[in-house]
């Protein structure tokens, strides 16, 4: 698989590690940087690993920062990347099933290593379900009608028709 990486300075050691540990499983790596403690800005490193999910140069990206939530909100700034934060496997595990994550955002400072291999592990080799979960995937995009709805939600004060199609329920 061929799997982009980018994180800022608080999380360039564990995106070199990640980058490494892939590498060593056979994975096709862009390491969009960084590579040292020097300061630098994270927006730009989430958006490289975004644009390269977004445009199919990459299967997936995985971003890192101290916190995880800086570069999360930058990737989800790309149109088609679904980035996740991930603390725990049970949330990522979900975060493909349910969401179709393509880009996982880690923390270097509030999760340990150990976690975060699994995390990894579990990014990468678990499937997106689809079925009931697909039109709601699908509606991530923000189409010019969803913009409709929204506006007319807003408009309106409340939503409405947002239930699940019928033939998604269980029976």
């Amino acid at each position: 698989m061929k799997i982009a990486v980018g994180a800022d300075h608080a999380g360039y050691v564990y995106k070199d590690r990640i980058a490494a540990d892939l590498r060593r499983a056979g994975h096709d790596v862009l390491d969009f940087g960084t590579h040292s403690d020097v300061a630098v800005d994270y927006p730009p490193y989430a958006y490289a690993v975004g644009l390269a999910v977004a445009s199919g140069r990459a299967e997936r990206g995985i971003v890192v920062c101290g916190s995880s939530i800086g570069v999360s909100i930058a990737a989800n700034k790309v149109p088609g990347v679904r980035c996740a934060v991930a603390t725990e496997p049970y949330a990522c595990e979900l975060s493909r099933r349910h969401n179709d994550a393509n880009v996982l955002a880690l923390s270097e400072r509030l999760v340990g290593w150990e976690m975060v291999v699994r995390l990894v592990e579990i990014f990468l080799g678990t499937p997106f379900d689809g079925g009931r979960h697909a039109h709601r995937v699908a509606q991530l995009e923000f189409t010019d009608a969803e913009r409709a709805k929204a506006e007319q939600a807003l408009a309106l004060g409340v939503v409405t028709g947002a239930q699940t199609p019928k033939e998604l329920l269980p029976t």
